[in-house]
């Protein structure tokens, strides 16, 4: 049977399985580490597909400018100048103030544009970085409402270059590098020090711990075997069937011998 990771109603949630809910803003969540609503992520997902169709429509309106007809406009402006001056009428004021109209109708319109254009491709950035960051930390037991914080510590580390998230130091100038020293940090590595600079968004066993012990550790945190009797634990059962299926099998056999 599959769990739902939200309910609405304490009602909904089966006897058995009471302990491992909680509320949370009038619902109740399913209190699994790695868990994320799947309303959110489908949030970003629609609004990154929004923006690019946005983006698209805003390139298109821009070719279909010409700048050159300004250049046209003002070179016929020039013949019929020689033309004035051959007859000696009024030619000269009526071209310069058709050039200047087009010309300010032009850069109106171009300002316009690019300014949207620019907001739009800002907006792009934004979701790109926030889709690669949620979905990283929500491997590593991100809370479902420690979102708004993790991405808005992301926006002023990465930004995106040539379509893949980059990390900068400070300035938002420097390549911030990454333990090798040579490549630019990776929101994986970056993830891993906020697991220790900012614990409160995490699920309490997320991240790097004490290594394994005789009572059926994870592997990379001290746990007891979660499919043993005395210390069951269904929460920690689906993390090791997600995360590491060898290892949840191998505890599964030791408990089944103990």
């Amino acid at each position: 049977m599959s769990l739902k990771y939200k309910l609405t109603s304490k009602n909904e949630i089966p006897a058995e399985l009471a302990a491992h809910y909680i509320e949370r803003d009038g619902a109740w969540f399913l209190d699994a580490e790695g868990a994320a609503d799947k309303a959110k992520l489908d949030e970003f997902r629609n609004a990154n597909i929004a923006l690019v169709q946005q983006l698209d429509e805003q390139t298109k309106r821009f070719h279909g400018i010409d700048p050159d007809e300004v250049h046209r406009l003002a070179e016929e402006k020039r013949k019929l100048e020689e033309q004035q001056q051959l007859k000696a009428g009024e030619v000269e004021k009526v071209i310069e103030t058709r050039v200047k109209a087009a010309k300010t109708d032009f850069e109106k319109q171009l300002g316009a544009i690019t300014s949207e254009r620019d907001a739009l491709n800002g907006r792009l950035v934004t979701i790109q970085i926030d889709q690669g960051v949620v979905a990283a930390a929500t491997k590593r037991g991100l809370r479902p409402t420690a979102i708004p914080d993790i991405t808005a510590r992301a926006r002023n580390i990465f930004k995106l270059v040539n379509g893949v998230p980059t990390a900068f130091e400070a300035d938002g100038q420097t390549v911030r590098v990454g333990k090798d020293g040579v490549k630019p940090m990776a929101i994986e590595e970056w993830l891993e020090a906020q697991l220790s600079e900012a614990p409160h968004l995490f699920e309490s066993n997320a991240g790097g711990g004490a290594a394994s012990n005789s009572s059926g550790g994870s592997g990379n945190r001290s746990v007891k075997n979660p499919f043993r009797r005395d210390s069951w634990n269904l929460t920690e059962q689906m993390r090791l069937q997600r995360n590491d299926p060898n290892r949840a099998q191998q505890l599964k056999a030791s408990a089944a011998t103990n």
